[in-house]
């Protein structure tokens, strides 16, 4: 007979078993849609105004252009399911974090993203800097990562749905980087 848990301390009263890995519960559709309204409200602001600083204008249609580069509308589909992902990420994050202070880090870490996607569309196409908009472009990269990093504990799927978006990024790096190949020094 094994009597190793007969000579063990009882609980103290009152104490209960709890894991700091529990996984909270994932948002109801039926009762958590205004907040995913939300959060497709502000993915899509963000997306209007990088959209907005976006203009295919007789500089960027002169640009000798990698042959591998996607077709220009292909650009606004991939950024539909891009924003559209981060905005069910957002949700999904949004309420996994059970605490206040990982809410508030969860919305200044999607400010910072939202901050650095906007601006690399400003340099990129209204200054017309496409290595500027290179050297910023590491600001967007770990923004993403960041989101991811802090979402994975709390909500996999928070974090899953953002990998579409750094791999999109990655690439875009990639282009914008042959963009510079091909059309440097710009001033």
């Amino acid at each position: 007979m094994n009597t190793e848990n007969l000579h063990s301390e009882p609980e103290s009263v009152g104490s209960s078993q709890r894991h700091d890995t529990e996984i909270p519960a994932k948002p109801s559709l039926k009762s958590h849609w205004r907040s995913l309204l939300v959060c497709f409200a502000l993915s899509f602001a963000v997306a209007g105004i990088g959209s907005s600083l976006t203009v295919l204008d007789d500089w960027y249609f002169q640009l000798k252009q990698p042959a591998w580069k996607p077709p220009d509308a292909a650009f606004g589909l991939i950024w539909t399911v891009i924003f559209c992902l981060s905005a069910v990420s957002a949700w999904l994050g949004w309420h996994a974090c059970q605490l206040k202070n990982d809410r508030i880090k969860w919305l200044v870490l999607w400010a910072f993203n939202a901050f650095f996607n906007v601006f690399w569309s400003q340099i990129y196409f209204k200054w017309h800097r496409p290595d500027w908009a290179l050297w910023e472009l590491p600001g967007i990269w770990l923004s993403i990562l960041a989101l991811m990093v802090f979402a994975f504990p709390k909500s996999r799927a928070a974090a899953a749905l953002l990998l579409p978006y750094l791999v999109w990024v990655t690439t875009a790096g990639f282009l914008n980087y042959a963009t510079i190949v091909l059309n440097g020094p710009f001033n």
